[in-house]
């Protein structure tokens, strides 16, 4: 990439340049002088017209078939695939993440939406018995109308595909406004979604600032807004949404806790650890920020852990053998290295990084060191404070019991991992671990497309997203009492 792509903005099937006035450009987080791509952002002026666009296009969508909506979805799946080769290592520049994790993400796109385009041939609907004779009572399915969806920086094309592939596929129309600091990956999606035949006002995208977002969801033509990113701004959204009666989807913050007990398959745990807390640079709602591990192998553990994360290699994620590339941001890197240094004058114990990079390119790029503390017991900050990067907490337990008290020590409920080889303590994980994904000897990151996704606690609002969970959201039900005439009655 030379020359930054020019951004646009999608409305009533037209690409257009935002009125805003202002640029919206996004920056390569390895080489910060990089700009990847950039336009002009759109204004509330724009956001009118996506509305209007979008609540037009409404009844020709709910009414157009499933199956015909679905294919739509499917050939927008095979555009994805094949740009993946394309299209990853703009992700990777654009967000940062190692060019193999960013094609896995675009490929992961097209997966979503190869799902969700074959819903049609899954049950639509339900249908009861009834006291009377001559009747059936069905339950059917209709769409919300127009939707609004905030999307965050991290996965810049898997999340929005998971939240507007159901969306599409339910028969609602679409507002979109994604993070600003990943406006290209967005563009693609979008760009697939219109090449694959959707009609005009289905989708409409608006590349713009958090005031934008923070507009879609205030709007009362609006009719359900859907939401992953920072627990503050989702609380304020789902507010808002209560305030005018809107249904609020919204996947927030998460302080995710790997549990390793004494009988663990060590190797294993430390590989499914490592990557739990340091692929995507931490830079996951799911990833594992937390670690308890019982006394009887911590010492060993911990010395594996801290050898493995000191052979991790940090630099350009375009590089073929990167494993952590940077961070979103330069506020992102400061607010991480000064959770870290909070926890070390807390009495933390220092087992790997901490220690910001002070020359060459590591020091000008957005990079943080892969970083494992072990916490005292007057290190709390770190415990329950998420900073969304690549920083583990290391606390040690007594016994299982008193690990799972650790792990369940949290506001947050998005996801835990627990290594075991005994049925009991696994089943015991099951009852006690209050989240919306629990991990058997397996690292806490993760999800796939037919299964729900979600968090317990203060981690998620709303029904779950994914799977046969997300029409919860995205449409909603009809009960129809059918009866005929007064023949065989």
């Amino acid at each position: 990439m030379t020359e930054p792509v020019q951004l646009q903005n999608l409305i009533g099937g037209r690409w257009r340049e935002g009125r805003g006035g202002t640029t919206a450009a996004s920056v390569n987080p390895a080489e910060p002088e990089l700009v990847v791509a950039s336009g002009t952002a759109a204004d509330a002026g724009d956001l009118d017209d996506a509305v209007i666009a979008a609540r037009a296009a409404a009844a020709d969508w709910s009414r157009t078939p499933a199956h015909e909506r679905g294919a739509v979805l499917v050939r927008a799946a095979a555009v994805v695939e094949a740009a993946a080769g394309e299209w990853g290592p703009e992700l990777a520049q654009e967000e940062g993440k190692t060019r193999a994790e960013a094609i896995g993400e675009v490929l992961r796109a097209a997966h979503i939406l190869r799902y969700h385009g074959q819903d049609a041939d899954r049950e639509a609907g339900e249908v009861f018995a009834s006291p009377r004779r001559g009747e059936r009572i069905l339950v059917t399915r209709r769409p919300m109308g127009v939707v609004g969806v905030i999307t965050p920086f991290n996965f810049p094309i898997a999340i929005p595909a998971w939240k507007i592939a159901p969306a599409l596929t339910y028969g609602n129309t679409v507002v979109w406004k994604p993070a600003g600091t990943v406006p290209l990956l967005a563009t693609r999606l979008a760009e697939a979604l219109v090449d694959a035949g959707l009609p005009d006002g289905v989708l409409n995208l608006l590349i713009g600032n958090g005031a934008i977002g923070a507009a879609i969801s205030e709007r009362a033509d609006v009719d359900a807004v859907t939401f992953t990113g920072s627990t503050g701004v989702g609380r304020r959204i789902a507010a808002s949404g209560a305030l005018r009666g809107v249904s609020v989807q919204a996947e927030m913050g998460g302080k995710n806790a790997a549990v390793v007990l004494g009988d663990a398959d060590i190797e294993l745990a430390v590989d499914q650890v490592l990557a739990g807390a340091f692929r995507s640079t931490g830079q996951k709602c799911t990833a594992t920020s937390r670690l308890i591990v019982t006394d009887d192998i911590a010492a060993d553990f911990l010395s594996l852990l801290g050898e493995r994360v000191q052979d991790l290699r940090v630099g350009n994620p375009m590089e073929e053998d990167t494993d952590l590339g940077p961070v979103i941001t330069a506020d992102a890197r400061q607010s991480i290295q000064k959770g870290v240094d909070t926890a070390l004058t807390q009495g933390a114990r220092r087992i790997v990084g901490g220690i910001a990079y002070d020359d060459g390119e590591l020091a000008t790029g957005y990079y943080v060191p892969p970083t494992v503390l072990e916490l005292s017991s007057n290190a709390p900050d770190l415990w329950r404070d998420e900073l969304f990067g690549p920083v583990l907490a290391v606390r040690r337990a007594a016994n299982a019991d008193q690990a799972f008290a650790m792990a369940a020590d949290s506001e947050f409920g998005l996801s835990a991992a627990v290594f075991t080889q005994d049925l009991t303590r696994a089943l015991q994980a099951v009852e006690e671990l209050d989240v919306g994904v629990l991990h058997i000897n397996s690292e806490s990151a993760g999800a796939d497309p037919h299964v729900p996704f979600g968090g317990a606690k203060k981690s998620g609002l709303g029904p779950n997203e994914q799977g046969r969970a997300a029409r919860e959201f995205f449409t909603h039900t009809s009960t129809v009492y059918l009866r005929g005439g007064r023949a065989g009655l």
